[in-house]
């Protein structure tokens, strides 16, 4: 048994989105067994159209860096009767990798995940999804929401108008360009050559903001001799893959993965 039989998961949200996105994620996982829960970021604890009418005056979240971010999940977890499995997305899908290399989870797993420190990509849809809301040339004190047209490129792009418009209204929430920022400096380092817990990796063919590739460069950075580290590719899927219809695939490929290290 590689891994421990733990019912305990947290989900971990990404940027620009609201945890709510974990919603469906939590009942089916709930249905088999699992302890669950999907703490929002500090200064999210709201509805989506909530958190937007915050601006320009949400300068807490402004003000917010990863190495606080990283904390304030480390202190839940801390806080748990059991050490839990992750699940994050995008920026998530990083602080899960954070999380494993500092031993704090059983097991990981990063779905369509932005890199740590050094793995990077030179794919145009990444440069195009991720200039605007890195905002080098706007005030830092200042979040950014992407437009209508950004989450139609970066998470929704293969989706009708009327998709990407409901799932924009339901899911998109302004960002501290820190955070963001600081996914490019030392507090998003990894040591890839440390043991670890198993972890996953998960990307989509389709997804412009964190390409498959950049995915796939981020899975081989890590020494395989030691630890259990897996990668997976689904077809057609973009950044928006929580929320698509066939959720269900991510959804039941994480759980067989868990259930075989377990027996």
């Amino acid at each position: 048994m590689i891994l421990p039989n733990s019912k305990t998961i947290i989900f971990i949200t990404g940027a620009f989105v609201s945890h709510h996105g974990w919603d469906a994620w939590i009942a089916f996982y709930k249905s088999k067994g699992y302890t669950c829960i999907a703490p929002p970021w500090p200064f999210k604890d709201a509805p989506a159209h909530e958190l937007r009418e915050r601006q320009p005056n949400d300068t807490d979240l402004a003000g917010l860096r990863l190495e606080t971010l990283l904390q304030h999940y480390i202190d839940i977890i801390a806080a748990l009767p059991e050490k839990p499995i992750a699940i994050g997305h995008s920026l998530g899908g990083l602080l899960v990798q954070l999380l494993v290399n500092r031993d704090l989870v059983l097991a990981g797993v990063a779905i369509h995940s932005v890199p740590p420190q050094g793995v990077r990509s030179f794919e145009w849809s990444f440069i195009k999804s991720i200039w605007k809301p890195l905002g080098y040339f706007t005030p830092k004190n200042k979040t950014h929401l992407m437009s209508i047209d950004e989450w139609k490129y970066a998470f929704t792009n293969g989706m009708s108008h009327e998709e990407q418009l409901i799932s924009y209204q339901e899911n998109t929430i302004p960002e501290s360009k820190q955070v963001l920022r600081d996914t490019l400096t030392d507090a998003a380092a990894v040591d890839f050559n440390k043991p670890h817990a198993p972890l996953l990796f998960i990307s989509g063919s389709a997804d412009h903001i964190m390409p498959e590739s950049l995915n796939y460069s981020n899975y081989l950075k890590y020494e395989k001799s030691h630890s259990v580290t897996d990668y997976k590719e689904f077809k057609g899927k973009n950044h928006f893959v929580l929320g698509l219809p066939t959720w269900h695939d991510e959804a039941d490929y994480i759980l067989s993965w868990f259930e075989i290290l377990q027996h």
